[in-house]
């Protein structure tokens, strides 16, 4: 094994889930099952699951943009309606009530759609009682990650740890408070975006996602 294949960049998101399942086994995590965030953490999340031989499901949440901001979250929301607000941003920018409402409604429905898209009919796991990884290919700022937690819980799951290659320190921190553990390979300072960690970072298409779900 070269210095690479140890470090930074991942030759693609199986490579990251393989070295992340490795490092979940080097710290004894066991779960019952993965929830992957589609469509970057389907890869990453099946290299996991099969080596964790526990089954995968897919988790979706979307992000409540800022009003002429689409890409700024003022909060993010999963498919069954879980919210995480960023109350201090709302603030600062005088974002109405209302607003909030209407785009979490609007963006759980998407989520809820985008799911079932995913599961193609099947039966979603049942998360009751059970210790659940959430996976994704890297964490930029956490928001929709957090609605996923609190999506998890909602539905059952009695123990929530976050597993990731990548994300920003300040990320992880924030995802602390709502999750039973947060684990990731690397924790650099100077973030930028997911994709600089990986050497493939070719979008999945949905069609491809979705074969991740059948294993």
């Amino acid at each position: 094994m070269g210095p690479m294949t140890e470090s930074l960049p991942f030759a693609d998101r199986t490579d990251a889930g393989e070295r992340l399942a490795a490092l979940l086994d080097d710290r004894e995590v066991s779960a019952d099952l993965v929830l992957a965030i589609p469509r970057g953490g389907l890869p990453v999340g099946r290299a996991v699951a099969d080596a964790l031989s526990v089954p995968l499901d897919v988790t979706v949440a979307r992000k409540v943009g800022a009003p002429g901001n689409p890409e700024l979250a003022v909060g993010a929301v999963g498919a069954d309606g879980s919210l995480w607000r960023n109350d201090d941003l709302i603030a600062r920018l005088g974002v109405s009530e209302g607003y909030v409402d209407s785009q979490a409604a609007r963006e759980a429905e998407a989520a809820r759609e985008k799911r079932d898209r995913y599961r193609g009919g099947r039966d979603p796991l049942n998360l009751v009682g059970k210790a659940v990884l959430i996976v994704d290919d890297g964490i930029a700022t956490g928001a929709t990650t957090v609605a996923c937690v609190r999506q998890a819980r909602a539905a059952g799951a009695d123990r929530v740890i976050v597993a990731v290659p990548v994300a920003p320190p300040e990320a992880l921190a924030d995802l602390e408070t709502e999750a039973d553990g947060v684990i990731a390979l690397s924790t650099p300072a100077n973030f930028g975006a997911v994709g600089r960690f990986y050497r493939s970072f070719e979008q999945v298409p949905d069609e491809v996602a979705m074969t991740y779900l059948v294993g």
